[in-house]
């Protein structure tokens, strides 16, 4: 573990980029709503339900997903907000397994009423630019190859941010100045953008750092991390050990990937 992965940062030097403050902020209803509104310009009912790492899993057999945040409002659309602070090449496939998992979760079992299905809304925020066009959002629907115009209407809508946008003019300033201020999270950002909502948000956040039991909070959940992190690196070490046993007793590299529960590829780079 290198240094620079193991050192916490005080809690005052966190930005919205860090999951934690993130997630703690947006536990307030108006937060969460005064960001929604920024990402998607438009006015959004109130939140009638608003949870943080919202665990999703449809069967014991299948991967779970822990959602950063989730919503719903009155009108019944469902919002899944997550912040990936770390370069993440997987992006878009992820998107697309949340969105079955989320999906998969919104239909009670035997019903036959697909039109049910919430609307909804998967936004992911980086400090990177996912696809390299140099837009602040790309924002995605299921269209028509034949007939671009043409959008399939399954209420799916993917959204992803990127705080390093050059296209302010096509945004518009409010959304460039909130992700400008998700990853610097500093009052100058709030002056130079002379935005009321920006500052409600800044003074909102200003209280989180301040709070000491979000500092306890902080620190529970920094150990937590810490502990996740150990036990990893000992289950990667044990699955490391026992695979290159099996290999060494003449098991195929089929066969490993079968007993250690991990996939062939798993295997291959572990033997390399």
């Amino acid at each position: 573990m290198t240094e620079r992965k193991s050192k916490m940062l005080p809690l005052s030097e966190l930005t919205l980029l860090d999951r934690f403050l993130f997630d703690a902020a947006m536990e307030d209803k108006d937060f969460h709503k005064s960001v929604l509104q920024i990402i998607l310009g438009k006015e959004i009912t109130f939140l009638t339900k608003n949870e943080t790492e919202k665990e999703l899993r449809v069967s014991p057999l299948l991967r779970s997903i822990r959602m950063d945040v989730y919503a719903m409002d009155e009108d019944g659309i469902i919002y899944n907000s997550e912040m990936q602070k770390q370069l993440k090449y997987d992006l878009p496939k992820r998107s697309r397994y949340y969105q079955g998992m989320l999906d998969s979760s919104l239909l009670e079992p035997g019903s036959i009423r697909f039109n049910l299905l919430n609307d909804s809304y998967i936004i992911i925020i980086t400090p990177y630019d996912v696809f390299g066009l140099g837009k602040y959002r790309y924002t995605f629907r299921a269209r028509c190859d034949e007939e671009l115009s043409c959008i399939l209407p399954d209420g799916a809508v993917r959204i992803f941010l990127n705080t390093r946008g050059k296209n302010r003019e096509e945004v518009g300033d409010e959304l460039a100045w909130f992700l400008e201020y998700a990853e610097k999270t500093d009052e100058e950002t709030v002056r130079k953008s002379g935005s009321e909502v920006l500052r409600r948000i800044h003074e909102h956040i200003c209280k989180l750092k301040a709070s000491e039991e979000m500092g306890v909070r902080y620190m529970q959940a920094w150990e937590e991390k810490v502990k996740e992190r150990e036990e990893g690196l000992k289950e990667g070490i044990f699955r490391t050990k026992r695979v290159l046993k099996l290999a060494a007793e003449g098991k195929k590299k089929e066969e490993i990937a079968e007993m250690c529960g991990i996939t062939v590829e798993e295997v291959a780079e572990i033997l390399e």
